[in-house]
């Protein structure tokens, strides 16, 4: 096996770390809701004058740094401006998939859409970053690669929280609190002047409330009628359905929740036999309850990003999150407009002499696997932003929609038309993000 230079090695990860920081041109990347970047580009900064004012505003909080501070500027300095509102929204929730998947695709399109307009920004008016305009200012952390203006941490952090308000308003004040600590950790940093913070974290806010616009009308709100079909090989819980009504919802690159809708399921008879005949091993039973209480898809893109230093392309890291989180959306768009266009028996409905591994059956139709579409969904993106790993995120899906077959809670055929869907989905999402402009598209991780 030949061996790399350490040198070849130290430089290629000083050319990968420039490239992951800068995206000077994400400015005039397509955009999910806003018109565009530069429909959102903010005035100019501060003059020369008000610079200085600011300058010892930042020496005053050099100097009171405290553990506290420190604490403050480490925990919203990990990852991507995204990364920590990922675990928020889930946190808000309180749940597994699907009851946050709408909220984390509104939220990431906002993040996103609210990015591009901050690069607009950046890159039109170029604000040094205070230590490189005054060598007296000593940051905590090293300063971003890119200008100063406007903060990018406070624009995510003023659109997840505006979008988090709207979504849970009983909890408006305590999550901009959140909010406000982490646009202040910026400045206690000394990576952001406090205009930067300020003028960030407003355009998060504007933009936000664009998308809170458009879900407004997507359709989340649409009261179900009651009604149940009745007969042979229907679902038959009496539990309320979950979400009846999601395969209405507004997708946001399906025509429709339609649009990929399937034949109706056969008659469960042969895939019920074989069903009662699988031999479930230990692994079998380990898959069934981890893919039962894991989402582990949220936890592969972040590692993705840190492996390949995009926590530090903001940017690119707000596309990711985006991408997946609208194919996880989609992808539930149209694996509900199924469901509840057959409503489709479950296993220990079918035969009630059946009692499966997993005792807590989903309170939806069978047909198809929620677990297989979204999954698969997901797994097609992560593959185009990460082709090295993309057989790796298939059989990821593969392994979560088997899961469901191994705990009882699905038929084989569920997962087979889940798969296929969440493909078609994935692939959807990825003629949308091949035509965003963005410079690094498709080979988004090769060095």
């Amino acid at each position: 096996m030949k061996t790399i230079p350490l040198s070849v090695i130290f430089c290629l990860v000083i050319i990968s770390t420039c490239h992951a920081q800068t995206e000077s041109r994400a400015g005039s990347w397509k955009t999910w809701v806003i018109p565009s970047g530069e429909a959102f580009r903010l005035p100019p900064p501060p003059t020369a004058v008000a610079t200085q004012a600011e300058e010892k505003t930042l020496l005053n909080a050099q100097r009171q740094r405290d553990s506290l501070a420190n604490w403050l500027i480490d925990y919203w300095n990990a990852g991507a401006p995204g990364y920590r509102w990922q675990d928020a929204i889930e946190q808000l929730y309180g749940g597994f998939p699907p009851a946050w998947i709408r909220g984390k695709a509104l939220m990431n399109v906002a993040i996103y859409d609210a990015t591009i307009a901050a690069w607009n920004t950046k890159y039109t008016y170029r604000r040094p970053r205070p230590s490189a305009h005054n060598k007296s200012l000593t940051p905590y952390l090293p300063a971003p690669d890119s200008p100063s203006y406007p903060c990018e941490r406070s624009v995510a952090a003023g659109a997840a929280a505006t979008m988090l308000a709207y979504l849970f308003p009983q909890k408006a004040d305590s999550i901009r609190r959140v909010a406000e600590g982490a646009c202040q950790s910026r400045v206690l940093a000394g990576v952001a002047y406090p205009s930067d913070v300020k003028a960030g974290f407003e355009l998060g806010q504007r933009v936000a409330q664009a998308v809170i616009e458009r879900a407004k009308t997507d359709g989340a709100d649409a009261v179900w009628d009651g009604k149940r079909p009745t007969g042979a090989g229907t679902w038959t819980d009496k539990r309320p359905p979950a979400q009846p009504m999601m395969g209405y919802c507004k997708p946001w690159v399906l025509t429709s929740g339609n649009q990929f809708r399937p034949g109706p399921p056969p008659d469960p008879a042969a895939d019920m036999k074989e069903l009662t005949q699988f031999k479930k091993s230990p692994a079998a039973i380990a898959r069934a309850f981890y893919w039962a209480a894991t989402d582990f898809w949220g936890d592969a893109a972040d590692q993705k990003l840190f492996e390949h230093n995009l926590h530090l392309n903001a940017p690119q890291a707000a596309r990711v999150y985006a991408l997946v989180s609208i194919a996880a959306f989609d992808g539930q768009v149209a694996c509900w407009d199924a469901k509840y266009t057959y409503w489709s028996i479950r296993p220990d409905q079918y035969d009630t002499t059946y009692t499966p591994l997993l005792l807590f059956t989903p309170p939806h139709p069978s047909y198809p696997s929620g677990h297989a579409t979204i999954s698969t969904a997901r797994a097609t993106v992560l593959g185009y932003l990460f082709p090295e790993d993309a057989t790796f995120f298939m059989n990821k899906a593969n392994e979560a929609a088997e899961s469901r077959f191994e705990g009882g809670v699905h038929f084989r055929i569920d997962n087979v038309v889940g798969m296929d869907i969440g493909q078609k989905v994935g692939r959807q999402v990825v003629k949308w993000a091949q035509q965003d402009g963005s410079t690094a598209s498709h080979v988004l991780v090769q060095k």
